[in-house]
């Protein structure tokens, strides 16, 4: 037993002086190629098992002869390692080649629309792994640029609109003004009234321009308060009645039901929720012809909170519209009922960001006759 103790004490204490000039060389050649510290780790795995077996042998007076068969049997298994990691290095060194070259590709095509495309043939799991986050990495960027081209492209549609838009009335604005210094207005009353009219369409236009502004920077301040939904339904109802006698809309609303969604409050600013309930109200009443009906629903929706939904009679959206419904200046008009533009087509985008804003979601969907626009909110914490 003693023996044996001494023979592994001497084969650790060479293999350990193996390992410590392995580590050292290792250090010393660490920003060198994988191929060379592969080959210095297999030798240094024969060379403690060479410093290890002479220690041994040195301790136990092993004959010449057998000394030498021993050192030659390490030596080929020597040979044989270095061979299998230049070989292994040499191997995982290309695949890491090809795939820094495939994202070199991917980095210089990016811009012009080109997708990663991972090197062909097999690798180690590691560069597989990477292969795939890579692949998934340029998914996700591609789908952002997507996004900011579609982003881009709304701001200039955004900017063409609101030029269009402000010329009108302030074209009309400097012929009223005109008209009343030259003093040839037939009916200066009549043009005080249409001056203030559109100074409000204005103040309106810039308004909301503000308020998407917050919203694109984050910078949108809630004040949350527990409130109950058929409150906002309410306010939205009340604020928005007396457009729609105007346009001969009847506006319809579900009385409070006693179950589920009387029961179930939600946690929002209430000023901002009216503003979004308001936008689809007048959006809706604008595209509803005479003697339509817009109606206001409030539904329960279980595992996703309360379902406040405004079903209008315009006709319908096209479906290749509805995916931009939200989209900062949209205002399509095919195959809806024909009214001149009311606005810069941002109500929709604002009702959208101050629902996302507060944790929910607006959507829309065609139904006969018209169209629906849902916001669901969570409900209020218990």
């Amino acid at each position: 037993m003693n023996d044996i103790l001494l023979m592994a004490a001497f084969a650790f204490l060479g293999a350990a002086v193996a390992g410590v000039l392995g580590a050292v060389a290792l250090r010393l050649l660490r920003n060198r190629s994988l191929v060379v510290s592969v080959s210095v780790v297999a030798a240094t795995a024969v060379t403690a098992m060479l410093l290890g077996t002479l220690a041994v042998a040195n301790a136990m007076f092993l004959s010449g002869h057998d000394l030498t068969v021993v050192s030659i049997v390490i030596l080929m298994a020597a040979v044989v390692a270095l061979a299998t990691a230049v070989l292994l290095g040499r191997w995982v060194v290309a695949r890491s080649n090809a795939l820094a070259a495939a994202t070199r590709s991917f980095g210089d095509a990016f811009a012009d629309g080109g997708s990663f495309a991972p090197p062909a043939g097999g690798a180690t799991a590691e560069l597989a792994a990477l292969s795939r986050e890579l692949a998934a990495t340029a998914g996700r960027l591609a789908a952002s640029r997507e996004r900011e081209r579609a982003l881009d492209a709304s701001r200039r549609e955004l900017v063409a609109w609101i030029s269009h838009d402000l010329r009108t009335p302030l074209a009309g604005l400097r012929a009223m003004a005109e008209s009343l210094e030259d003093g040839v207005a037939a009916d200066p009353g009549r043009y005080h009234r249409q001056i203030r009219a559109e100074t409000e369409r204005l103040d309106a236009m810039v308004g909301d321009l503000f308020e998407l502004s917050r919203i694109h920077a984050g910078a949108l301040a809630l004040a949350p308060t527990r409130m109950s939904v058929y409150e906002l339904v309410g306010d939205a109802l009340a604020g928005a009645d007396p457009l729609a006698r105007e346009h001969g809309v009847r506006l319809v609303g579900e009385p409070p039901a006693p179950e589920p969604a009387a029961a179930v409050p939600v946690e929002v600013d209430g000023k901002e929720m009216t503003r979004v309930l308001g936008n689809l109200l007048v959006n809706a009443i604008r595209r509803t012809p005479a003697d339509g009906t817009v109606a206001v629903a409030v539904r329960a929706r279980a595992g996703a909170g309360v379902v406040v939904s405004v079903t209008d009679q315009c006709g319908g959206i096209p479906e290749e519209d509805l995916s931009r419904v939200f989209d900062t200046g949209w205002r399509g008009n095919h195959a809806r009922t024909p009214v001149p533009p009311a606005g810069a087509g941002l109500g929709l985008a604002i009702v959208r960001g101050i629902v996302e804003a507060h944790r929910g979601r607006a959507e829309v969907r065609n139904v006969p006759g018209g169209c629906r626009f849902e916001v669901i909110l969570p409900t209020a914490p218990g």
